[in-house]
């Protein structure tokens, strides 16, 4: 079964909704009331793949607590110059065996890997192969 959706907590959902989809360039899917002081705000990456929801009712997830989720890009040069651009720090280009990849975190401290994979077909097969079931 595939991911579908990962909870990233933050302390200001609306803030952070404007960082993803202002910054990163998630595209806004969903932003609706959820009581009367909460909202659930959806977002995907705009290549597509699992979605992202912020949040801020779990106990056990501090806002900045999720690290080391990995995005796939397929040109990592190109990301990389266009994330300094829209002015999120990212860290210089590494390359390891699997890949080349930059990190970065958001204003709440989250974590996140932007890498170019040595084989980006592991991930599209393995999604492709799990979307139908």
């Amino acid at each position: 079964m595939p991911i579908a959706i990962v909870s990233v907590p933050v302390k200001d959902q609306a803030a952070a909704r404007d960082w993803y989809t202002g910054k990163m360039g998630f595209t806004l899917l969903r932003d609706e009331a959820m009581g009367p002081e909460m909202r659930w705000i959806q977002l995907q990456p705009r290549t597509g793949g699992s979605t992202i929801a912020l949040v801020t009712w779990f106990e056990g997830m501090a806002a900045g607590g999720l690290q080391g989720v990995m995005l796939h890009v397929p040109d990592i040069d190109a990301e990389h110059a266009r994330l300094r651009q829209a002015g999120v720090e990212v860290s210089p280009i590494d390359e390891q065996p699997w890949g080349r990849f930059t990190m970065l975190r958001d204003p709440d401290g989250n974590g996140w890997i932007v890498a170019q994979l040595s084989n980006p077909g592991e991930v599209a097969s393995t999604l492709a192969s799990k979307g139908s079931g």
